[in-house]
C-alpha cells in the first residue's frame, strides 16, 4: 500500500487513527501491530511470512544473547546470518549467478526472483536491535508482540528512516498522544505527500524521457535537464516518503529521527552524507564503521574503512554494478577530503566566492552520481556522462524531439520549485508561532493536500524510488 494511494490517504489512515485515539493506552500497540501487519499483506502477503520470521529470529536470538552470555558472539554470528540469508537470496542471488556466468561462462539458470517490499530497511532495524542486545546498550524485548511493532511498524517499514531500537525502545513502551502532536503529523504528513506528488512525480516524468533514450539521441542540453531531473526526483520521492513517515509517528506518538537536511546545499561530499538518507549512514558508521576501527588506527586503516563501507553503501541500495560504482564514486571524494581534512563547511570562515566553488564542486559530484545510479548499465552511463560534458559524438538527426517534449510550462514550475525547496528557505515553517502567519500557512497546507489530492486521483504514475532498495 502506497502512501500516496486513495486508499491509504482516505480509508487504512482514517480508519486507524480513529481506532487508536478512541481506546485506551493498552490497546495501542496492538492496533498499530494488527495495522502494519495489514498494511503489509495488503501489497505482498505472500511475503509477509518472511518478515514474521525476521521477527522470530531476531526475538530468540536476543534472548540467547543475554541468557548465554558465554557464547554470545556465536549467537551473534548466526542471528546476523539469518538475517541476511533472505536479504542476499531475495536480492543479490540473481545477480551472483549472472556474474558467476559471465566470469566462467557458465550455463546456470537464473530464478524468478521479486524482492520483498522494504526487505533492506526492516533487515537493517533487525540487524541494529540485536547488536544493541550484544553490546548490551538495551535489553532483550521480552514481549514479542513489541519487537513485531518495531521492526514491522508501518510509517517506516516499506522505505525508512531506518530506525534504531534503543532510539525507539522506551516509545514502544510508553508515549504520548496530544492534538498538538497530531496536527504537526499531519502537517508534516502533507509537506511529505506534496513533495511526492507535486514535484517528485513530474520530475520523475521528465528523467524518464530523457533516460529511456539513447545518449546518442538528445543534446547536451536535454542531458543535463534530465540529469538534473532525477537529482530532484530522487530527492523529492525519499524526502518527502520519509517526511510523511516522520509525520504519522507523530500522529501516533513517535518522534523518528530526521533523514534529510537539505543535502543539496552541502559545500563538501562530506558534508552531504551527513545530511543526506541520514539513517543509513549512521546506521553503517555505528554498525560497520567504527567495529572495523573507525579512524583510529591510522590513514590507511581510515582508507580501508570508509572504501568498505562505501562499496557496501553502494550494494544496500541493489544488486547492479551501477550502485557499486555510485558507492565507489562518494567514497573516493570522502577519502580524499578526509585525507585533507575537509569536514562540514562553515561559511563565515570563507569568502563568497569560495563558498561558490565549493558548492558547486559539491553539486557536481552527486549530479555525476546520481547519472551513475539511475543509468541501465555502466556503458549507459559513461555515454550519458560523455553527452553532458560534449564528448560523445551525436546523431542530430535522430533527435526525435524538441525541448517542450521534455519540459512544459508546468515541468519549468516545478523546476523553479524544486531549486527553492532544495534550500532551507521554509526550514522552520511548521513552528511559526504568529497567529496570523499560522493561519496562512495552514491554508496553504490544505491547498497542497488538495492539489496532491487531484494528483494522486488522477495521475497513473506514481512510484516510490526507493521501494526497489
Amino acid at each position: 500500500m502506497l502512501f500516496s494511494s486513495m486508499t491509504f490517504v482516505f480509508i487504512f489512515l482514517p480508519i486507524v487513527l480513529l481506532l487508536y485515539l478512541i481506546t485506551k493506552k493498552e490497546l495501542h500497540n496492538p492496533i498499530l501491530l494488527a495495522a502494519s501487519i495489514l498494511f503489509y499483506a495488503w501489497g505482498e502477503p505472500k511475503y509477509l511470512s518472511i518478515m514474521l520470521i525476521t521477527i522470530l529470529i531476531n526475538y530468540c536470538g536476543a534472548l540467547l544473547i543475554e541468557n548465554k552470555p558465554d557464547f554470545k558472539k556465536i549467537y551473534l554470528f548466526f542471528i546476523i546470518i539469518g538475517n541476511l540469508s533472505f536479504l542476499i537470496y531475495f536480492k543479490y542471488f540473481n545477480f551472483l549467478i549472472d556474474n558467476l556466468n559471465n566470469i566462467f561462462n557458465l550455463q546456470i539458470d537464473t530464478l524468478f526472483i521479486i524482492m520483498p517490499l522494504g526487505i533492506s530497511f526492516y533487515t537493517f532495524q533487525a540487524i541494529s536491535y540485536v547488536i544493541d542486545v550484544y553490546r548490551g546498550e538495551v535489553k532483550a524485548q521480552r514481549d514479542i508482540y513489541k519487537l513485531a511493532l518495531y521492526i514491522c511498524l508501518f510509517p517506516q517499514l516499506i522505505a525508512g528512516p531506518i530506525v534504531k531500537y534503543h532510539d525507539i525502545s522506551e516509545q514502544i513502551d510508553s508515549r504520548e498522544v496530544n492534538f498538538d502532536k497530531v496536527c504537526l503529523g499531519v502537517k508534516r504528513f502533507i509537506i511529505g505527500l506534496s513533495k511526492k506528488m507535486l514535484i517528485a512525480n513530474t520530475m520523475g516524468l521528465i528523467a524518464d524521457k530523457i533516460f529511456i533514450q539513447n545518449p546518442h539521441n538528445f543534446s547536451h542540453l536535454v542531458a543535463w535537464i534530465g540529469s538534473f531531473a532525477y537529482t530532484f526526483q530522487l530527492y523529492f520521492d525519499f524526502s518527502g516518503y520519509s517526511d510523511m513517515a516522520i509525520g504519522l509517528g507523530l500522529i501516533f506518538g513517535f518522534r523518528f529521527m530526521e533523514n534529510f537536511n537539505y543535502p543539496y546545499i552541502s559545500k563538501s561530499v562530506t558534508e552531504f552524507w551527513h545530511r543526506w538518507h541520514i539513517s543509513l549512514s549512521t546506521w553503517f558508521k555505528r554498525y560497520v564503521y567504527i567495529p572495523l576501527g573507525g579512524n583510529k588506527n591510522g590513514m590507511l586503516t581510515t582508507v580501508r574503512n570508509l572504501g568498505f563501507v562505501f562499496i557496501l553503501t553502494g550494494f544496500w541500495h541493489g544488486a547492479k554494478w551501477t550502485f557499486v560504482l555510485w558507492g565507489i564514486w562518494h567514497g573516493i571524494f570522502i577519502i580524499i577530503e578526509k585525507i585533507f581534512n575537509i569536514k562540514e563547511f562553515d561559511l563565515k570562515k570563507h569568502s563568497l566566492w569560495v563558498n561558490l566553488i565549493r558548492h558547486i564542486y559539491c553539486i557536481f559530484i552527486f549530479i555525476i552520481g546520481w547519472v551513475i545510479f539511475r543509468a541501465y548499465n555502466i556503458d549507459y552511463a559513461f555515454k550519458y556522462l560523455m553527452n553532458m560534458f560534449g564528448l560523445l559524438t551525436l546523431n542530430e538527426k535522430e533527435f526525435l524531439y524538441s525541448l517542450s517534449y521534455y519540459v512544459n510550462n508546468w515541468g519549468l514550475i516545478i523546476f523553479i520549485a524544486s531549486i527553492i525547496c532544495c534550500m532551507p528557505v521554509f526550514k522552520n515553517i511548521l513552528e511559526v508561532k504568529n497567529k496570523y502567519t499560522k493561519i496562512l500557512i495552514n491554508i496553504w497546507l490544505i491547498l497542497l493536500f488538495f492539489l496532491s489530492a487531484s494528483a494522486i486521483a488522477s495521475d497513473t504514475y506514481n512510484p516510490f524510488i526507493y521501494f526497489r532498495f
